[in-house]
């Protein structure tokens, strides 16, 4: 049975930077697979443009929890899955998936990996990164701007008005279930290190 790791925190705050430093960690020795919770995102195809911006991204119920959990059910049983592609300038699903093989680690980052009880059944090891919130907004606004194509306005009302209420609401709450929180994202190498040491300790387990 393959390594489940979940790894949670607010926005930008170097969840995936830690996600990478694994994948990069084992990758040589260790099928690694990323699932990103943003590409679970509910599908809005059927809603008009108008609608779909309005949507709080920053909420659970944003999110197809029920399909994600399946999916790790069934790498859990050493089957494919086919994963959804969010597309995030259209606001809602890419007509493109990703076929996802079973692997021996699969790490799993988003906003609430820690925050849905029966998601967080399914991880053998949880991770709250814990990142000051004016590094993470600045980190956010050079990403929504770059990657994501948005206007500094309108990202600017959505930290105020959604993302921060939204981090205080649920997301914040949720560290008291981690294992490990690591301070500062993927510039903590001490703790990735740890981490890693870790995980490598569970897989001999596995192996015996």
């Amino acid at each position: 049975m393959p390594i489940i790791i979940g790894i949670a925190g607010g926005s930008a705050s170097g969840k995936t930077s830690i996600a990478k430093h694994l994948k990069n960690d084992f990758g040589a020795s260790k099928s690694v697979v990323i699932i990103r919770q943003d590409d679970y995102y509910k599908d809005q195809s059927d809603l008009a443009m108008e609608v779909r911006v309005l949507t709080n991204y920053d909420h659970p119920l944003a999110f197809d929890i029920d399909l994600l959990i399946c999916h790790l059910e069934q790498l859990n049983q050493n089957k494919s899955i086919e994963k959804p592609i969010y597309d995030f300038t259209n606001h809602t699903r890419s007509n493109e998936t990703e076929i996802i093989e079973p692997c021996d680690v699969i790490v799993i980052e988003g906003l609430f990996v820690l925050e849905n009880e029966q998601l967080r059944s399914k991880l053998d090891i949880k991770i709250f990164v814990d990142t000051d919130a004016d590094i993470r907004f600045i980190r956010r606004l050079i990403r929504d701007v770059n990657d994501r194509g948005r206007a500094m306005d309108n990202i600017i009302a959505q930290y105020t008005n959604t993302v921060r209420v939204m981090h205080d609401l649920f997301i914040e709450p949720s560290r008291r279930y981690a294992d490990v929180i690591i301070p500062e994202g993927g510039k903590n190498n001490v703790a990735i290190d740890l981490l890693a040491t870790k995980i490598n300790s569970i897989i001999s387990k596995n192996m015996v």
